[in-house]
């Protein structure tokens, strides 16, 4: 919500806590989560939550851009410390650990629930852009197959969190199936 004045300073907090709040519980128990828990939650009434999100899909919204905007900026912090070549694998091994906690953004980038872009306007094609840049620069570098695109790589992220449910070995292991899958054929 955007104000022509600044927040008090408590407000601002029930805000920041809210939305801390919002995104631990739709990590954990996906979208389906009545705005009234959350408030529960996060020891503040519904009406505080309704004053700063007026539904339940711009508290969602905002949940979204905020992690998306953390896991870009991890994406192009691993480009400079990991390298172009092997910043997709470490991405898909983080996203892969990520995504077993975070049910609410894989939902979400999945479209269970509730439409992306319809709830956050321009978050898909951000976070599109972001594979881009790391699959580009791993095509670059010749550590992954040309003849794979973004949205395939973003359906194998998407994957990424079914192996969860069969125990970190079974998850890891995809992530290894998945990783020589992604690799040049010699």
């Amino acid at each position: 919500m955007t104000s022509a004045r600044p927040l008090r300073a408590d407000a601002a907090r029930n805000r920041a806590r809210v939305l801390e709040v919002a995104y631990d519980t739709f990590a954990a128990d996906g979208l389906g989560v009545p705005i009234d828990e959350i408030a529960r939650r996060a020891g503040v009434g519904a009406g505080t939550v309704y004053r700063h999100f007026p539904t339940k899909e711009a508290l969602f919204a905002a949940v979204v851009e905020d992690r998306l905007r953390r896991v870009t900026e991890h994406a192009r912090t691993l480009l400079q410390t990991e390298g172009s070549g092997q910043a997709l694998f470490v991405f898909l091994r983080d996203m892969m650990r990520n995504g077993a906690a975070d049910h609410g953004l894989v939902d979400a980038l999945v479209g269970y629930g509730l439409d992306l872009e319809s709830a956050a306007p321009g978050a898909e094609e951000m976070f599109l852009g972001m594979l881009g840049e790391l699959l580009t620069a791993a095509q670059g570098a010749g550590t992954v197959r040309d003849d794979v695109g973004v949205r395939e790589f973003k359906a194998l992220l998407v994957v990424c969190k079914v192996p969860q449910l069969y125990g970190h070995d079974v998850a890891d292991r995809v992530v290894q199936v998945i990783e020589d899958g992604l690799r040049p054929r010699r």
